[in-house]
């Protein structure tokens, strides 16, 4: 299922201790559309929260030399005359397994927790969704362009009323391409965010679906102007210029 997008880059504080790690979540959550200050540890985690206000943070709670929950407790905290808001949402992540850990999270303050090895495209999901109700931002049940309209409550498509026989992946694909149908949509990015995975090599997943999609939507009544191939690069819901 594909995560919903926000209406602007949320400024993000990720903790992270690993290098491997902390390099991959920041690129790969910088091509999804966050502002993010990476980090390695608490004390440079602290000393970065006296100099910015960031609308989420992403702390490993197994952290080096100091811990990730006495991290926490201080955000929570706050320092007077801190630029950072105490309250802002806070995802943690750990190695530890079971519910005790969870609880442990929660109590600590965290709005939300997740256990290594996780798919990104879970933690992603929960990032958005933090921001999201942290703005009090709400989904469109529906997405209409032009004579296609996307219903996410009834996950089906229909154009010009005609309702589009979709798989559950083609359904996800048309709904990630029309939350912002004239964004070029990478097709790294479409594998996170329908497919749950970063592709290690060369697939045609993306493009066997997408193909498939544009076919259902020309045969009822769309003709060849949705799910526009961007060569080398993606998709767009919507061909250059329309």
């Amino acid at each position: 299922m594909a995560s919903p997008t926000l209406d602007r880059p949320p400024l993000v504080l990720l903790v992270e201790g690993d290098p491997a790690r902390r390099r991959a979540l920041e690129q790969a959550l910088r091509a999804d559309r966050f502002h993010i200050r990476a980090v390695p540890d608490a004390d440079e985690a602290r000393r970065t929260l006296l100099s910015m206000a960031p609308e989420l943070a992403i702390v490993d709670v197994d952290l080096p030399e100091a811990s990730g929950f006495e991290f926490l407790h201080q955000l929570r905290r706050g320092t007077p005359g801190g630029p950072w808001d105490p309250g802002i949402p806070v995802l943690t992540v750990s190695r530890v397994r079971g519910a005790q850990e969870v609880v442990r999270a929660i109590e600590q303050g965290a709005d939300d927790h997740l256990v290594r090895p996780y798919d990104y495209a879970e933690l992603l999901a929960r990032a958005r969704g933090l921001v999201r109700r942290s703005r009090g931002e709400t989904l469109r049940d529906a997405v209409c362009v032009g004579p296609l309209v996307v219903d996410r409550r009834s996950r089906s498509a229909t154009v010009n009323g005609r309702r589009v026989e979709l798989s559950a992946k083609e359904f996800a694909l048309l709904d990630a391409l029309a939350r912002d149908p004239r964004r070029v949509l990478t097709k790294q990015e479409l594998l996170r965010d329908v497919w749950g995975y970063i592709a290690t090599g060369r697939t045609r997943t993306v493009d066997s679906h997408a193909s498939r999609l544009r076919r259902k939507l020309e045969t009822c009544g769309a003709g060849q102007r949705f799910v526009s191939n961007v060569w080398g690069i993606g998709y767009r819901l919507l061909p250059e210029g329309a």
